[in-house]
């Protein structure tokens, strides 16, 4: 499997996985080809803190699950803002008061519009 088609797996396993947790207001960004750290960032808002660690736990057995079991969660037990770095895919789960105060769509979707990098 190439970089480009388990970037494409996991993103799609993520995004199942938040329809089907009725996750609020997700956004995707195509990162790709703007910075070295992911193809793509996800940002989601949860109802509760309850409902973001639900999430959290389950996008993480669902990867685990495929096969893909490197990533990584910072934030839990608080889940206020819970960030899963899935290696090709960040992902970031908020209450929405929380989101709302750092809104990261904005700051990323700039990124997002950037030319791309040509120092590879």
């Amino acid at each position: 499997m190439t970089q480009q088609e388990r970037s494409k797996t996991v993103l799609s396993l993520i995004l199942a996985e938040l329809e089907d947790d009725k996750a609020e207001e997700v956004v995707t960004i195509d990162l790709g080809g703007k910075t070295d750290i992911a193809d793509a960032m996800i940002v989601a808002s949860g109802r509760s803190a309850r409902h973001v660690g639900a999430m959290a736990e389950k996008i993480v057995k669902r990867l685990k699950d495929a096969g893909m079991d490197r990533a990584r969660v910072e934030g839990v037990p608080a889940c206020d803002w819970v960030l899963i770095d899935a290696e090709d895919v960040i992902v970031h789960l908020f209450r929405p008061e929380v989101r709302q105060f750092y809104n990261l769509e904005r700051i990323w979707s700039e990124t997002a519009r950037a030319p791309l990098r040509t120092d590879s």
